[in-house]
């Protein structure tokens, strides 16, 4: 969608950006009656959106499994559906805190089945359940640009996936590259003519690629391990780095990581 990023109230004159706040409501006098006041139009798919799933942890001890995971679920699928990676006109980072909230999606619609889960395979909802909002609405660039963190506040390393809830993170990484190669592609398309033709059409070719990877792990429900679920992130974000920043050798590495992907 491409919207003006200043607005104005008709009631009270107050000016705000659009892009931060994702609304057309005044800020300080709460009408609706407020006017795009910019010329151009940018594209823009990011909504403010908060991701807290205290009160869900709250309730580990409290509630049984089952209802924690279809809370955690629904607030994850929310947070999923809200988000987007072009803000303004500029394309963001695929960051960790959008592939905790799939992650986490993924993994609860299993758990709120009511399956017996054996001990790896709880502990292994319950870290993502601690740690899947760590990095708050989003990433910063940096981090976000790195490989995917892990720890006590993140989720679980590749090598600590129990191998039945593997396809889980291969899923939900592969959807999450998904809907932000989507964007990408979107884009991408936005700049038009404003970019040199080799450039775009290494980014398409990037980006056809790109998504032959993901219909392959999508296309085995995401039955991959978990190491190539973390390949396929890092050549994402270098394909981004690569269209974002000009950066030859992110694109040079994402070629790379390609190939791996592929053998």
């Amino acid at each position: 969608m491409k919207v003006r990023g200043q607005r104005e109230c008709k009631d009270c004159g107050a000016r705000w950006s659009y892009y931060e706040t994702g609304s057309v409501e005044c800020p300080d006098c709460g009408s609706l009656r407020s006017v795009g006041v910019e010329e151009e139009r940018n594209l823009h798919t990011d909504t403010p959106v908060e991701f807290d799933l205290t009160e869900v942890r709250e309730d580990v001890d409290a509630r049984p499994l089952r209802e924690v995971a279809d809370r955690a679920g629904d607030l994850a699928a929310e947070y999923v559906r809200k988000r987007g990676f072009v803000r303004g006109g500029d394309l963001r980072p695929l960051d960790d805190t959008y592939l905790a909230a799939q992650e986490l999606r993924h993994a609860a619609d299993v758990v709120g089945r009511g399956l017996d889960l054996s001990d790896d395979e709880e502990w292994y909802f319950l870290a993502l359940l601690r740690g899947a909002d760590a990095g708050g609405e989003s990433a910063s660039a940096t981090d976000a640009d790195s490989p995917t963190e892990t720890g006590p506040d993140r989720r679980p390393a590749p090598d600590e996936v129990p191998k039945s809830m593997q396809p889980i993170r291969g899923l939900a990484y592969a959807d999450a590259v998904a809907e932000y190669r989507r964007e990408m592609a979107d884009w991408v398309d936005e700049q038009g003519e404003s970019g040199e033709p080799g450039v775009r059409a290494q980014a398409r070719d990037a980006l056809e690629t790109l998504g032959d990877h993901v219909k392959r792990v999508q296309a085995l429900d995401g039955d991959v391990n978990a190491a190539n679920a973390e390949l396929l992130v890092s050549a994402t974000r270098d394909v981004s780095r690569y269209l974002r920043e000009g950066d030859d050798d992110a694109l040079v590495s994402a070629r790379d990581r390609f190939g791996r992907l592929a053998e």
